[in-house]
């Protein structure tokens, strides 16, 4: 598949979210989704995954290891590789992320992280949404929702909203945690989800006018 927006055309909208951890991304997301009746695109490395990969666990998938890889320093893999290949690691696996993303948005839907806000920032019918709020709640949501202790959350907050954002600005130039390249920046704090989702939604429709309905269901709240 090529990663020219022209070469997928879709009138079905998109959503792509990014979230600070533990803002409610994966409630949100799928319930928008499935009051648009389109697809949930769920992000490409879980909590878990990179815990897993943290620990220095087995479970570890070969594709976050090759992204640590690329990353190098403190994520580990750089010691001893050469920068040509370090180099094409990066271009391989933003290519890839590319072709994925395209893919899924000819779906339309909603696609939580993978950059599809900078992959995507050409392509029409499409709302990029950053979801926030405090450090507190949102450890306290993640703590409820992942079924582990505050402390672990605590601390995987920490570690994830870095790992994230520095996974963005070396593949692809661009922090997530600025807000300029969004549309709609939410405090989920402040803003419970199910509201949330309705004005994500609202705001799909606006811009698609013949975006499909379907009745509304409340996520969750934590």
């Amino acid at each position: 598949m090529s990663d020219d927006p022209a070469a997928t055309p879709s009138d079905r909208p998109v959503v792509t979210l990014f979230e600070h951890y533990g803002a409610g991304a994966s409630a949100v997301g799928r319930a928008v989704a499935e009051e648009l009746g389109l697809p949930f695109h769920a992000q490409a490395f879980t909590s878990d995954d990179l815990g897993a990969a943290d620990d220095g666990s087995t479970a570890q998938n070969a594709t976050l290891a090759q992204v640590y890889s690329a990353l190098g320093g403190a994520y580990g893999g750089f010691e001893g590789r050469d920068v040509v290949a370090t180099q094409q690691d990066k271009y391989d696996l933003v290519m890839t992320n590319n072709r994925s993303v395209w893919a899924d948005a000819a779906e339309g839907g909603v696609i939580v992280g993978r950059n599809a806000t900078v992959v995507l920032a050409s392509r029409p019918r499409t709302v990029h949404v950053l979801l926030t709020g405090s450090v507190e709640d949102r450890v306290a949501r993640a703590a409820e929702e992942s079924g582990i202790s505050v402390t672990e959350a605590a601390r995987r907050q920490v570690r994830e909203d870095e790992v994230r954002a520095q996974m963005s600005v070396v593949l692809y130039g661009w922090d997530p945690r600025l807000p300029d390249r969004y549309d709609v920046v939410v405090n989920t704090s402040r803003i419970p989800l199910h509201a949330v989702v309705q004005a994500i939604v609202q705001v799909v429709r606006a811009i698609t006018p013949s975006a499909p309905a379907a009745p509304a269901r409340r996520p969750q709240e934590s």
